[in-house]
Formats: C-alpha cells, sequence, structure tokens
C-alpha cells in the first residue's frame, strides 16, 4: 500500500479485545474526527495473534472506516505489537505519534491535555494519578522506577505506561537507538527522552477499571517480566547516548 503523509498516527496493540475493542476504536475515531482541525489521522491497529474473534471484528469494521489499518501479526507480546505499530506509524511520515492500549481503561477525551502541550516538549506522558491495576502490577511498577533512578539519575513518574504522544522525527531517532528489542520498549522510550532533557510532563489522565478481557500478564509470568525488564535497563545503562536535536 502507499503511506501518505499523515498529520497524527494513533498506535493501538491489540490482544483478545472482542468485547470491547470495536468500542475502543469506534470511540477514538469519533473524537478525534470531533476534535482534530485540518488534521490528518489514521489509527494503526496492532492485532498480536489474538486466539478469540478479535482478528474477525478487525477485519469487518475497517471496512467502514477509513482511518482504521489493520496489522496482523503472530502473537509476541505487548511490546512487539507496540513496536511493530511504531514501525509501521513511521511509514506515514507523521507529525506525531500517539499510543493507547485497547482495554478500554484509558478516555479519547483526555487526549486534548497533551495535544495542546505539544510545543512544549518532543514526548509527553500522562500519568496514572488513580491506577486500577492488580496489587502485583503496582509494585512492580515501583521497583522499575527505583532501578531507572538509580541507574539513569532520572525520576519517571509512570514509565510505561500506554498514554503517550511522540514527534514523529523524535521517535524516529529513538527507535534507531533503542537496543534490539526490549520486552518493555516504552520503558527504553522514556528514559531516553528523560535523558534527553525533554520535559515530559506526566500529565494526569484518567484511568478506569478493566471491565471486559483479562490481564495477559500475571502472578509469576509478572515477576519474570519484571527480572527481565530490569536486566535489559542494568544492559542498556552503559550504552544510552544523548541524542542530537538540532535539526526536529
Amino acid at each position: 500500500m502507499q503511506y501518505q503523509q499523515t498529520g497524527l498516527i494513533v498506535v493501538i496493540p491489540v490482544y483478545n479485545e472482542q468485547e470491547c475493542i470495536e468500542e475502543v476504536l469506534t470511540s477514538w475515531g469519533n473524537f478525534l474526527n470531533g476534535y482534530l482541525k485540518n488534521v490528518s489521522f489514521k489509527i494503526v491497529v496492532v492485532n498480536d495473534g489474538s486466539r478469540d474473534n478479535t482478528p474477525k471484528i478487525l477485519d469487518e469494521i475497517a471496512t467502514k472506516y477509513p482511518y482504521l489499518h489493520i496489522v496482523h501479526q503472530q502473537n509476541g507480546g505487548h511490546g512487539e505489537a507496540v513496536l511493530n505499530g511504531y514501525s509501521i506509524a513511521l511509514k506515514f511520515d507523521p507529525d506525531w505519534v500517539f499510543q493507547v492500549d485497547s482495554d478500554n481503561q484509558f478516555l479519547p477525551e483526555d487526549f486534548p491535555k497533551l495535544w495542546e502541550n505539544r510545543t512544549k516538549s518532543n514526548f509527553l506522558l500522562g500519568y496514572r494519578k488513580k491506577r486500577y491495576d492488580e496489587f502485583n502490577r503496582l509494585i512492580i511498577t515501583r521497583i522499575v522506577r527505583v532501578i531507572i533512578f538509580m541507574l539513569y539519575r532520572v525520576l519517571v513518574t509512570d514509565s510505561n505506561i500506554p498514554y503517550r504522544l511522540i514527534k514523529g522525527k523524535y521517535l524516529k531517532m529513538l527507535i534507531n537507538d533503542l537496543p534490539g528489542r526490549p520486552f518493555a520498549p516504552n520503558i527504553f522510550l522514556t528514559v531516553m527522552a528523560k535523558k534527553d532533557g525533554n520535559d515530559l510532563m506526566f500529565i494526569p489522565v484518567t484511568h478506569k477499571e478493566r471491565e471486559t478481557g483479562q490481564v495477559s500478564i500475571i502472578k509469576l509470568k509478572l515477576l519474570k517480566v519484571c527480572v527481565r525488564s530490569a536486566r535489559e535497563l542494568f544492559s542498556f545503562a552503559f550504552t544510552v547516548k544523548k541524542r542530537n536535536m538540532s535539526g526536529l
């Protein structure tokens, strides 16, 4: 297909979200259609090998909404889906890339909080002031926050939040410097952006309780993820570098 230059690309990874995926995509599409003025947009949806009816639903609704760009891949995990989504997004040469998850825990109505501040930073993050996640996930988030501070001497409030707005050219630079294919690429991108001196803003956004589907990383697997992420962060600490952003 041809990739035409686009003002905003929204990247949404999805896995087994048959109960809510159509609602999520239509709510984002309807909101952006009404909110964005003279800004073209597309929503890149990366189906990460869903085993329920999600693929069928995506293919059906893609015929209704021209702003949807659906990609199916073998199951590789959330991080792999995010990276694929970013890579596809950059083919559209976007001014901005926004990433959000497909579990219906975030609101499109919070998007203007980031969009209206886009002239102040190349990399803006939402922040879950009140977070509806399992206790184990909250603990691991705190552990990762401490590790990041110890290794990089930067304080990041919500490093892995899937509610982030990144300037297209800057995201391309970050992706080029990303170490391999880390399990949680959004954490690394956040650290890199912070080390570059970006004001990440940490703008409070609403986080809702999950009403459908199920968390894909739980209990023992969650602990393994924490160990793997910590190992990758330690390894990356010796290679992280500051980028030249004069051309952005």
